[in-house]
């Protein structure tokens, strides 16, 4: 039987972490050819992953431009996609989660008629503007999709009240994976403040906000809040790798500059990141997948959007909606900070996001939707 060839196609620094150790579970495996594309919607962040990874793509559609709007970068992707599958002719296509260069990969590759994967399928907020694309990407390549590769249980139900339970598998989240290679305790930051915190007798806080969604008064309330925490609690270390927007880069250091124990850094490439989230005390964030990748390292975190479409954590009491008022923020990371009970509740809550086997799971369900494998994967359950 004829190898499957499977192209896996992302273009941000989040869906490379996630698609990276997919990428090298599909080359250790003979039933399958490998051929990876990256779209470059993000590109100096993108290209650390790949180093980290070790992986060279076979195309690379090198798109971004400054102040790319999202109709530029879906056109984009559309117009290069078309001229690679028409190179490549692969049987499935792969691609992740929920930015814009999943949707227009789906797109590109329902218009040729090629069959389409869906990593991390199947979150949901419910609210079409929040998280804002990313909820329609993700909801209009689940319609596109022919095969779902859902984290967990919870995002299976999302799709069966949607109407689809065909090609559904429930395999964990690939971030989880990720980590296995990543965190190491003998790791060495390139960025030297990070070298000298004493994450022993310091309480070190991990901050990430950059979405457009919370650009405006979400923004300044959530800025005001991380002041107000810096000067109430001496015994903390605020670290903000400060993403690279202008909005972002204007709201943070108007607010923060000048305050001793805040550190307002460049962004952080993946090792850094997850080695950093591993040595902090906490974490307060709104980005997607910190909210996956701290309950796995045993970091508490507190979630700076109104909504979640990863409740599992939630649930499990890992993850607390912090929303974006400054009030709020400003009680739940006192309460984090000051009560140890509290703390250790969130710390010691079981991970519901993944088993570290996630690469192996979908492979297996590729194989198995195509006619190669006997058996589905065994699905993953949290504990």
């Amino acid at each position: 039987m004829d190898k499957l060839k499977v192209m896996t196609i992302f273009g941000t620094r989040p869906e490379a972490i996630k698609m990276a150790p997919l990428v090298k579970e599909l080359e250790r495996r003979p039933e399958f050819e490998s051929c990876c594309c990256v779209t470059a919607q993000h590109r100096q962040m993108l290209d650390t992953v790949l180093d980290i990874f070790q992986i060279k793509p076979e195309f690379d559609l090198d798109i971004m431009e400054a102040s790319q709007s999202l109709s530029t970068i879906t056109s984009k992707c559309l117009l290069g996609l078309e001229e690679v599958f028409r190179q490549v002719r692969p049987d499935l296509v792969l691609v992740h989660g929920d930015t814009s260069t999943t949707f227009a990969g789906a797109l590109a590759a329902f218009y040729q008629k090629i069959t389409i994967g869906h990593v991390e399928a199947g979150l949901r907020t419910g609210e079409k503007y929040s998280p804002y694309p990313e909820e329609m990407n993700r909801s209009m390549v689940g319609r596109l999709a022919d095969l779902h590769f859902c984290p967990t249980e919870s995002n299976r139900r999302n799709l069966e009240a949607e109407g689809v339970s065909k090609g559904v598998f429930v395999t964990g989240n690939t971030v989880i994976d990720a980590l296995g290679t990543t965190v190491r305790k003998d790791f060495t930051f390139a960025e030297d403040v990070l070298n000298r915190l004493d994450y022993g007798e310091k309480k070190v806080v991990l901050v990430t906000c950059h979405r457009r969604e919370n650009y405006g008064q979400p923004m300044e309330d959530i800025m005001a809040a991380l002041a107000n925490i810096a000067r109430t609690h001496p015994e903390a270390e605020l670290v903000y790798p400060v993403h690279l927007s202008p909005v972002v880069q204007e709201c943070a250091h108007r607010h923060l500059d000048g305050m001793e124990n805040v550190h307002l850094i460049a962004p952080l490439d993946v090792e850094e990141m997850h080695n950093l989230m591993a040595r902090s005390y906490m974490v307060l964030t709104d980005s997607g997948g910190l909210q996956e990748e701290a309950p796995a390292l045993g970091k508490p975190v507190l979630v700076l959007r109104k909504e979640t479409e990863r409740p599992e954590a939630v649930e499990a009491g890992t993850v607390k909606l912090a929303g974006v008022e400054y009030g709020e923020i400003v009680r739940l990371a006192d309460e984090l900070l000051d009560d140890p009970a509290a703390y250790q509740g969130m710390a010691h809550a079981v991970n519901p996001y993944g088993d570290g086997t996630a690469c192996r799971r979908i492979a297996d369900g590729i194989l198995y939707h195509s006619g190669r494998r006997d058996t589905p994967p065994e699905p993953f359950k949290s504990r």
